[in-house]
């Protein structure tokens, strides 16, 4: 479980991404394709190519979070 506290914003990926790729992977993903900061307290969600299966990456003040479904 995320615990988030407060308004979050939530940013999903319009692409497919390798689902091999770990925390480090999708938090350079955040910073090379979305030129977003992967450290801000967002919710990254990322999808498989054949949609069927999720990622999400947060950073929660100590440390990503990476849960997949």
């Amino acid at each position: 479980m995320i615990g988030i506290e407060g308004a979050v914003r939530v940013l999903v990926a319009a692409k497919p991404v390798d689902f091999r790729k770990g925390m480090d992977g999708l938090a350079a993903l955040v910073q090379q394709q979305l030129g977003a900061d992967p450290f801000s307290g967002v919710v990254y969600v990322f999808r498989s190519r054949r949609a069927d299966r999720v990622k999400l990456l947060h950073w929660d003040g100590t440390g990503l979070v990476v849960l997949a479904s």
